[in-house]
């Protein structure tokens, strides 16, 4: 049997929006949480557009880490105890103790993962270090999404047993590259989690109940495009009949973030945040920065806005773990609409950011690029 481990690097290397609810739909589920009052007065209200811009990054890590790639899925019907009781060992050690090490990782760690970043936040939140915070809470973003992708929690993750070849992509990424403007939440109140553990794994349990229905999409959509899993047809019929669950899976998301987040915040002792971490650039709403096409696969057109004469500026390119990667402009320059054509030449695919800067504000533009 190939295992997941290969299917994600294939995946990995072919395309970022081939991913785990793709790029898009990461940042949907991070950017629509709804934290309490208490946390927005005390400044989580930045957070939600932090964690969407690096909802991803736990997936540009699989590339470079190989211990990263068995935290974004868990194939849990391989469980026996799971066909016959619908639950299995729920504590790392319990669970190594009935299985062994090879076993648990072969067949992904995605709950355990969770709990671990987890207890980092909430670690991070005890010290007040809310660089780590940010870092963690991002990643966790990510794990619960994928927590959320029924597809994510069976060995059948790509229909290769119940053929639906291909299913997992069309449904994850395309499919909600298309419709994403449709899944929209406005966010419902947070409540204290009595038993964190329990909570992660109740929500992997119930969402391992719509695998049945992405692949019975599958069928009716197959069937509607007379036997085609590619175009609008096909695409119209699988939205249409999946639409309803999808998009609650994709509110259940967002909110199991936002109850993970507070809870660990209220863990901790509720430290009062003075400051956001993560020095994010001060947003200069005069300057206008945007690319096209974007996600691009040759090069990609930035353009930026001046509203200032003779402004000393810098415009350059980072990649996701903030890395330098090349500068694009640096000096002076007159009031007016700038572009420049950026071609990343023989870099590796993935998520960077264009980060203008003028020394008394900056603004920055995610781009992806694929191939």
């Amino acid at each position: 049997m190939v295992k997941r481990f290969f299917y994600t690097l294939i995946l990995v290397s072919a395309s970022l929006l081939l991913i785990s609810w793709g790029w898009r739909g990461h940042e949907i589920i991070s950017n629509n949480i709804s934290l309490s009052s208490t946390m927005k007065w005390l400044q989580f209200s930045l957070w939600p557009s932090y964690l969407a811009d690096h909802a991803s990054d736990a997936d540009d890590r699989k590339d470079t880490d190989p211990t990263e790639v068995p935290k974004h899925y868990i194939d849990i019907d391989n469980y026996s105890e799971f066909n016959s009781t619908h639950t299995i060992p729920q504590t790392w050690d319990a669970v190594i103790a009935a299985h062994g090490t090879y076993f648990v990782n072969n067949e992904g760690i995605l709950p355990w993962a969770t709990l671990a970043t987890y207890d980092s936040l909430k670690n991070a939140f005890l010290h007040s270090d809310w660089n780590k915070a940010l870092f963690f809470a991002a990643d966790l973003g990510h794990y619960v999404a994928d927590g959320h992708m029924p597809l994510h929690i069976t060995k059948n993750y790509n229909g290769d047993y119940s053929g639906n070849d291909g299913i997992h992509s069309r449904y994850e990424s395309t499919m909600v590259y298309y419709f994403n403007s449709q899944i929209t939440y406005l966010g419902d109140t947070v409540k204290i989690i009595p038993d964190v553990n329990q909570y992660v794994f109740n929500y992997l349990y119930q969402n391992y109940s719509y695998v049945d229905s992405i692949l019975i999409a599958d069928d009716y959509a197959t069937a509607a495009a007379s036997g085609s899993t590619s175009g609008s047809v096909y695409r119209n019929a699988l939205w249409n009949k999946s639409k309803k669950f999808t998009i609650l899976l994709f509110k259940n998301a967002s909110h199991a973030l936002a109850e993970l987040i507070y809870n660990a915040w209220v863990e901790a002792g509720s430290p009062p945040v003075g400051s956001v971490g993560i020095n994010e650039p001060v947003v200069n709403n005069d300057i206008v920065i945007q690319s096209y096409p974007n996600p691009f696969s040759n090069s990609t057109k930035i353009s930026f806005q001046l509203n200032e004469y003779r402004e000393n500026i810098s415009l350059s390119i980072y990649n996701s773990a903030g890395c330098l990667v090349e500068q694009l402009c640096d000096g002076e320059y007159d009031n007016g609409m700038y572009s420049v054509n950026w071609n990343p030449g023989q870099i590796k695919c993935g998520i960077y950011y264009v980060v203008f800067n003028n020394g008394n504000a900056a603004n920055y533009h995610k781009m992806v690029y694929i191939k």
